[in-house]
């Protein structure tokens, strides 16, 4: 039972992981769409929406990448590496 519990809690996590995604892209949406109209409605001379944008869709790619495995900075392996390198110290200790 220990296997499944563990493979439970793996695809519990991952599922999380995809919603707070799907969260963020339908908020960078709806906020963004909001902002463009906002903008052209009220100084469609001075066009500043796509700063925000921009700058939020950097994030969102991060976050992309992260959930969908490509940034590999902070992901599995490297929790992995260091959850055995901290149970190797305290080991030695």
């Amino acid at each position: 039972m220990n296997q499944d519990d563990d493979r439970y809690r793996a695809a519990k996590s991952r599922v999380n992981q995809l919603r707070g995604f799907y969260i963020h892209l339908t908020a960078f949406i709806c906020i963004n769409a909001f902002l463009i109209i906002l903008n052209l409605l009220t100084t469609p001379g001075s066009l500043w929406f796509y700063w925000v944008t921009l700058g939020w869709g950097v994030g969102l790619v991060a976050h992309a990448l992260q959930v969908y495995g490509t940034f590999t900075i902070f992901g599995k392996d490297w929790e992995d590496r260091k959850i055995r390198q901290y149970m190797e110290r305290d080991q030695r200790t």
